[in-house]
This record gives structure tokens, C-alpha cells and sequence, in this order.
């Protein structure tokens, strides 16, 4: 049975990296279809790809190791954001700042945050390994390789990628506290800060989807 909302929902949805934050929005799309999708993540991709001027902007900063500027970030998202309808806007934004200019395009009515604690999370990341010739991925937690630290199709060793090494994960989940915690203010602020607590997906999505059933 297709779910419609009752209303024109503009949402957000924000959490750490490892929170499941892309499978929750992928859920939330599918169970509303009316409700158009928005990653910054996905759009900055398509510009580079297509070769605009945005995207090329956008490559220079990458192709030197550096973050691509909140301002051009900006710019990209308030394009693609649609005139009508539904939206959930995912990795957007990610500062009090972009926050504040988005506020002068459109009124934000509901901000998905996850709350998954960084222990999970950390555990969670730093369990993956991968087979680098062929991006298959491994969890020692609950999908591990039939011999450790070897490819089951091929017998090649694993590695654990720079971003999966335990300090790695514990900075980038400090930095995104560092960086969300003016942001989850700011929605708090304005009564629109929704917060969804669990150790798993599963644990967290039935409360977001009966968050927005109640919205119908």
C-alpha cells in the first residue's frame, strides 16, 4: 500500500558517519515516495561528472586534498532543492551557517537526527575489511571472511582502509560532533529537532517511520 504524506514534509536527516544514516534515508524514500531525495554527496558527484562549472570548481579543492567551500556546497544544494513538493535533505547542511542561508530559501520543518553511540559506531567501522581488487567488504562483527584476513573468492589478503583504522574514525566522529553540535542547537532552537536513539538500524527505523506516519 503506498504511504503519502498529508502534507509538503521539508526534512532533513543527519547523523554520524556509520549511523546508517544512508540506509534510514533510503527506507524513508521508499516507504514515501512522494518525498524527493537530496544528497550533497550524490549531487557534488553528478557535477563533476557532467563537467559544469560547479563540478569543476568543485574538483580543484578535491584534486588538493581540501574541502570542498560551504559556500559552493551551498550553491549546489539550493539549485537542486525542489520548488514543490516533499524533500529530504541528506549530508545538507552541515554547519550553523549553511543552516542560516538555507533558512532564507525555505522553512525546514523536521530534522531527522540519529543518535547511534560513538562506541557502536566506532566498533561498527573499524570491524570492516576489504578486498581491494574487487571492493568486496567484510565485517568481523557479523559478515567476517571464511579465514581471517583473507578474500573468500580469492585468497587474497584484506586490508582495512585509512578510513576504517581506529584513530581515524574516532577523529572524524569528533570533528562531526565538533561540527553538529551549534547545528543540532540551531534546529533545537526552533522546536523542529528530532532525535532517534538506538544501536541499530532496525532499532531506529520503526520510530522514524512512525515519527512520519504521524505526519500524514
Amino acid at each position: 500500500m503506498r504511504v503519502t504524506l498529508a502534507q509538503h514534509l521539508r526534512a532533513i536527516i543527519m547523523g554520524p558517519p556509520g549511523s546508517g544514516k544512508g540506509t534510514v534515508a533510503g527506507r524513508i524514500v521508499a516507504a514515501f515516495p512522494e518525498m524527493q531525495h537530496r544528497s550533497s554527496g550524490d549531487l557534488l558527484r553528478a557535477q563533476i561528472q557532467k563537467g559544469t562549472d560547479l563540478g569543476k570548481e568543485a574538483q580543484t579543492y578535491i584534486n588538493e586534498g581540501k574541502l570542498v567551500p560551504d559556500d559552493l556546497v551551498t550553491k549546489l544544494i539550493l539549485a537542486e532543492i525542489p520548488e514543490t513538493g516533499s524533500f529530504l535533505l541528506d549530508g545538507f547542511p552541515r554547519t550553523e551557517g549553511q543552516a542560516e542561508v538555507l533558512s532564507q530559501h525555505v522553512d525546514i520543518e523536521t530534522v531527522i537526527d540519529l543518535d547511534v553511540p560513538f562506541d557502536v559506531i566506532k566498533d561498527r567501522l573499524t570491524s570492516r575489511w576489504t578486498h581491494p581488487a574487487s571492493g568486496r567488504v567484510y565485517n568481523t562483527g557479523f559478515s567476517p571472511p571464511k579465514v581471517a584476513g583473507i578474500d573468500d573468492e580469492t585468497g587474497e589478503p584484506l586490508i582495512q582502509r585509512d578510513d576504517d583504522k581506529p584513530e581515524t574514525v574516532e577523529n572524524r566522529l569528533n570533528i562531526y560532533e565538533a561540527q553538529c553540535k551549534p547545528l543540532r542547537a540551531y534546529y533545537d532552537q526552533k522546536n523542529v529537532l528530532n532525535r532517534f536513539s538506538g544501536s541499530e538500524t532496525n532499532v531506529i527505523w520503526p520510530k522514524v517511520k512512525d515519527f512520519l506516519d504521524g505526519k500524514m
